[in-house]
């Protein structure tokens, strides 16, 4: 095969945009299009400080993203830089001389106290929490998928010969590995002869409304039952998350995980819940598993674990993740320092700033807001707690829920004739947008925002009606 150095065809661009057009054509160029999910804006960021992200233009956009649900304290936050630096040495006074003795930035087979001080603050804070009673070790690693798939590898040596994994049907794990085996639903490209899927009640949180109604539990329950007996003691795990994430933002009511730990402890099954995305007040408290009352095996963290250092966490029972003998989870970056320090400044600020009180006023901004967006032509529903929402696209005219949900997301990126634009996401789902803006957003600019996007999405309405 030739090379070839003709534009991609995949290739995005904007009016007015030539910096960040010439960025938008080098990467589609150099990179494949398979290292990122379709996003018609493709923002080019220049810089990010608190709630917004500048263009190479000098374009302010509002993050109602916080970078995929990881800057969870906001962009580059001076308070939280200056502890990484500090735990890192990097505050020493001859730091500009040469050869100063600092803290390496990996660490592979040997350990660091920064290390140590992680593991112990971090299971200190997990114990605190109602729920969080079962977490005794820690299994770092540098991506939420890595993690997840250490989780599950702990959790078949618990098993017997020919082991069975339960995994709640379109929830989103990961794309490596078992992460991505226990992703999707029996139709995804990634089977895994050892993953069985159980439903997940989408139908009845579909909405706001739905998701305050009591779920008839009858159904799961016996579907879970009859796994039991077709595979008993052969399964030996079951992962689900709070929320249905990337699979359409679906919010359970409360008592649908907590049938599933019922049956957990009921057969000696391990309880992995993934809290990747829902971690350090997302859905309200510091971690969902206080939220809906359940008390998991193992815990999976990581995105606002290292507020955008990339880190990751299983963290559980030490019968359970302790289970294999060494290098069977070792990687080369897992528990390095920086990670190490992240996660230490990420704690710190957790501790010493009113961030959850203040993220508890903001949910309430960001419910009414988007609540008032089903006035809109383009909105059917919309979904979520806390700091973390879905919006569900309707179909407008000859145009499908699909289209109209990139349009929106294009819509917003390009802002009202006042100059306010939204930085969002590709659909999860086809046809769903993601509002996880930072946990500190101001509650006057979340509320001038969501304006600007009732007002962006009722013009979209009737433009696509015309």
């Amino acid at each position: 095969m030739q090379p070839t150095s003709s534009p991609p065809e995949h290739l995005i661009l904007h009016r007015g945009e030539e910096q960040s057009n010439h960025v938008r054509q080098t990467v589609a160029q150099l990179e494949p299009k398979s290292l990122r999910t379709y996003t018609p804006s493709l923002a080019v960021i220049q810089r990010s400080a608190g709630c917004y992200h500048w263009t190479p233009e000098g374009r302010m956009l509002a993050d109602f993203t916080s970078g995929v649900l990881v800057a969870n304290l906001g962009h580059n936050p001076g308070s939280w830089w200056a502890r990484l630096l500090g735990y890192l040495g990097l505050d020493h006074p001859d730091f500009a001389q040469p050869f100063i003795p600092l803290v390496p930035l990996t660490s592979y087979n040997a350990a660091t106290e920064l290390e140590a001080d992680a593991c112990r603050r971090l299971i200190d804070l997990l114990q605190s929490q109602p729920g969080g009673a079962r977490c005794e070790q820690v299994l770092w690693a540098a991506s939420g998928s890595e993690a997840i798939q250490k989780a599950l590898w702990c959790a078949l040596a618990c098993g017997g010969d020919e082991p069975i994994i339960l995994a709640t049907r379109d929830g989103f794990h990961g794309k490596k590995g078992l992460a991505g085996a226990v992703t999707g639903n029996e139709q995804s490209p990634e089977r895994d002869p050892r993953v069985r899927f159980i439903s997940f009640p989408k139908k009845e949180c579909e909405s706001v409304q739905a998701r305050r109604q009591p779920l008839d539990l009858e159904p799961y329950r016996r579907e879970l039952d009859q796994l039991w007996q077709q595979y008993g003691s052969r399964i030996c795990c079951l992962i689900t998350e709070p929320y249905l994430g990337g699979g359409g933002s679906y919010h359970p009511q409360k008592e649908y995980l907590q049938l599933l730990q019922q049956f957990c402890r009921e057969h000696d099954v391990v309880f992995i819940l993934d809290e990747v995305q829902s971690n350090f007040g997302r859905t309200g408290p510091l971690f969902a598993f206080t939220h809906y009352g359940v008390e998991p095996d193992i815990v999976v963290l990581g995105k606002g674990l290292g507020n955008g250092v990339a880190v990751s966490a299983a963290c559980g029972r030490a019968d359970v993740l302790d289970r294999l003998d060494y290098g069977a989870c070792s990687d080369t970056f897992s528990g390095n320092p920086l990670a190490c320090a992240a996660v230490l400044a990420t704690l710190d600020e957790f501790e010493q700033q009113n961030v959850l009180e203040h993220a508890a006023e903001l949910a309430r901004v960001i419910e009414k807001g988007l609540l008032r967006l089903t006035e809109t032509p383009v909105v059917a529903r919309v979904r979520g707690e806390g700091v973390v929402w879905g919006v569900e696209c309707a179909p407008v005219g000859n145009h499908s829920a699909d289209e109209v949900a990139n349009a929106c997301v294009l819509a917003c990126y390009q802002g009202d004739p006042s100059g306010r634009a939204i930085h969002l996401l590709g659909p999860l789902a086809g046809n769903v947008l993601r509002i996880s803006p930072p946990l500190v957003m101001p509650l006057d600019e979340a509320e001038l925002y969501l304006e600007a996007m009732y007002e962006i999405f009722s013009t979209l309405g009737e433009n696509l009606r015309g």
